[in-house]
């Protein structure tokens, strides 16, 4: 039987160089992206005021989620873990299917962060993107613009893409160091901005006029969850996951992890939740009137909308800081995405469903290939994806059904390990796991048909690549494990059933919202039942958490020598 392999191909090893400070910026500073300077008007224009709501209910949905990540990253803390986790527990399918999952997730990340920066850089640069009217069956409500990359634009994004390899390329130690720096760029702009709209610009009149004239939920609680999915909400908590995947690069991981993954989701959270009260308030009445209420509210140059706002305000020295930010907190996004790509295919070269040659590590203890890899496919995402917003809800989607196997294997092994050292413990048992799984497929139904058919159309296209990769690959590869991970196949497909007869995005609207609701839950706990009378065997799952500890312990022995 072959094992999962300990160290990079070569001979050289993944470093830790990440403390505490480094780690918890790591998620800070992957959540503070784009999502933040979209969301605010995307989310409006969905739900109204109730955007508060959109953003409180998917921190707390994220948390849950989260916090399953947070036992599981502390007991193996290894680089890749997201895709690591499944295969301890299930073996090489299910592993294969979320990693593949996983990745392209990640790997799409950079180009639509990229794409935010020149978005917002049309304002000054107008070469760079041209508005293309939205086609009816996408989501955004009426007939706004959205701005596309030029050929011109298009050159720039493969610059910047290049630039995010050339700083991973120095190594995990450079790229903290760089991160730390725009992180605290990143939180005092946030935090500048939400002030000076509070201070500036907000009305309690505008603030309860605006939802009294209007309403306060003009969309309903439907409204509430798509903008969750859509609007950029739940994309601007995904950056949770970097405290798993660099946990393998922290010097501390059982005291790291956790407070990485829980501070960061919370200190967002908290953050998002302010600048959405300050949007709603400055607001004026008369935008709201000309518009005919949130559904159509827009701005003259609301490729930036906040910077539009600031404009309206007199604050041009606000505006100013704006565009620039717009640069660095997609960018700084990028750059961290850049570099967890790369460890995820390292992670899916490590458990033997993706080729060896993705283990490769330099003598800076980069993954060099899994890097160069992460590059060009990243920019083949520029072409059918040639907008933001295009992408933005593919991209939630993708990510967050990636989360769902966490909860599972956390209840898996705690049945199948129950002795093994849990440095960080969920406390309530399977009440925790189980919404999170809920949670995650939540927000994918919320997404609606139109972005998830792209979603489970890869997904397929995923599954035929697998025994492709079985037949010419040159090395003796681990069990598949079918049995262990079957309960992956019905999971995807009546995630795909109930999303088509939804009432979101381009469903048949057979299921309304509480009836699609109620149909999620019954198949969340029944995959959830399914998924634990499932997995390997607990011999099995002894062995694969004996490779990962052992993984573990050599880098640990290799950083003692340095």
């Amino acid at each position: 039987m072959a094992t999962t392999q300990h160290g990079g191909e070569g001979g050289h090893k993944l470093r830790r160089d990440l403390g505490l400070v480094g780690l918890l910026f790591a998620g800070v500073g992957s959540l503070i992206g784009s999502g933040w300077l979209f969301g605010a008007l995307k989310a409006a224009k969905l739900a109204g005021p109730a955007a508060l709501l959109s953003w409180a209910i998917a921190a707390v949905m994220i948390l849950f989620i989260g916090l399953c990540f947070a036992e599981l990253g502390t007991m193996f803390p290894i680089s890749g873990g997201v895709v690591r986790f499944p295969h301890i527990a299930f073996g090489s399918f299910a592993s294969y299917v979320m990693g593949w999952i996983t990745w392209l997730a990640a790997v799409s990340i950079p180009p639509v962060e990229v794409e935010a920066v020149l978005q917002y850089s049309t304002g000054y640069i107008q070469s760079l993107g041209l508005p293309a009217m939205m086609t009816p069956n996408q989501l955004e409500p009426g007939a706004d613009p959205v701005y596309t990359l030029t050929g011109f634009g298009t050159i720039i994004a493969v610059i910047l893409m290049a630039v995010f390899v050339l700083i991973n390329y120095y190594g995990v130690k450079y790229f903290a160091r760089i991160n730390n720096a725009l992180v605290w760029w990143k939180l005092l702009v946030i935090v500048v901005v939400i002030a000076a709209f509070l201070y500036f610009g907000f009305k309690l009149g505008h603030f309860s006029g605006n939802f009294t004239r209007y309403g306060f939920m003009p969309g309903g609680w439907e409204g509430v969850f798509t903008a969750i999915a859509t609007a950029g909400i739940a994309f601007s908590f995904i950056g949770f996951r970097q405290g798993i995947e660099l946990a393998g690069e922290s010097k501390n991981p059982k005291r790291n992890v956790p407070i990485a993954v829980i501070g960061c989701v919370l200190i967002c959270g908290v953050i998002y939740v302010l600048l959405q009260i300050a949007f709603v308030g400055v607001v004026q009445p008369g935008d709201l009137a000309k518009a005919g209420g949130w559904e159509h509210l827009s701005f003259a140059n609301d490729f930036g909308p906040l910077a539009a706002i600031a404009t309206i305000l007199g604050l041009g020295w606000l505006a100013i800081i704006l565009y620039i930010d717009a640069v660095v907190s997609p960018g700084d996004t990028g750059l961290i995405y850049n570099t967890v790509t790369a460890r995820i295919s390292y992670a899916m070269g490590q458990n033997g469903n993706a080729p060896q040659s993705l283990t490769k590590v330099s003598k800076r203890g980069v993954p060099v290939v899994s890097l160069l890899v992460t590059f060009v496919v990243g920019l083949i995402f520029f072409l059918p994806f040639p907008s933001w917003q295009s992408l933005v809800s593919l991209v939630t989607s993708a990510t967050v059904l990636s989360f769902g196997s966490g909860p599972i294997v956390l209840a898996v092994l705690r049945r199948r390990a129950p002795g093994f050292p849990r440095p960080f413990k969920l406390a309530g048992g399977d009440i925790i796991p189980f919404l999170a799984f809920f949670s995650a497929n939540m927000i994918v139904f919320w997404a609606g048909w139109d972005t998830n058919w792209k979603l489970f159309l890869m997904l397929l296209l995923g599954l035929i690549l697998l025994p492709i990769f079985i037949a010419t690959s040159k090395r003796k590869l681990p069990p598949l494990d079918f049995k262990a991970g079957a309960w992956v196949i019905p999971w995807l497909v009546l995630l795909a059933v109930i999303s088509y007869l939804g009432d979101y995005g381009g469903g048949l609207k057979v299921l309304s919202l509480g009836w699609g609701a109620l149909a999620m839950f019954v198949v969340s706990l029944g995959i959830y039942i399914f998924a634990i009378r499932s997995g390997l065997s607990p011999v099995r799952v002894e062995r694969e958490i004996e490779n990962a500890r052992s993984e573990a312990a050599e880098e640990e022995t290799a950083i003692g020598a340095e």
